[in-house]
């Protein structure tokens, strides 16, 4: 069964990204290459700043919902966590 991830990116400006993905290396290429979102095109991304596992697309769909619902501040926290 296929692993889905939430991803959390630092744009250029200290800007933040989310997403979902199956494979969060090749996707943040593709967002670094400019095939990513017209958001991540505008300010391109610096690192991966924080990354979640779920079971399923359904699971990472919610989760991404939730993160895009917190403060920048506490955006900000989560990224703290990944070195």
């Amino acid at each position: 069964m296929k692993r889905w991830y939430l991803y959390m990116l630092e744009c250029k400006g200290g800007r933040l990204y989310t997403g979902i993905t199956v494979d969060v290396e090749a996707r943040f290429a593709a967002h670094v290459a400019g095939r990513g979102a017209k958001f991540t095109r505008a300010f391109k991304p610096t690192r991966i700043a924080y990354v979640e596992e779920h079971e399923n697309r359904a699971s990472a769909s919610a989760a991404e919902a939730r993160i895009k619902a917190l403060s920048s501040a506490e955006k900000r926290a989560l990224a703290a966590l990944t070195p």
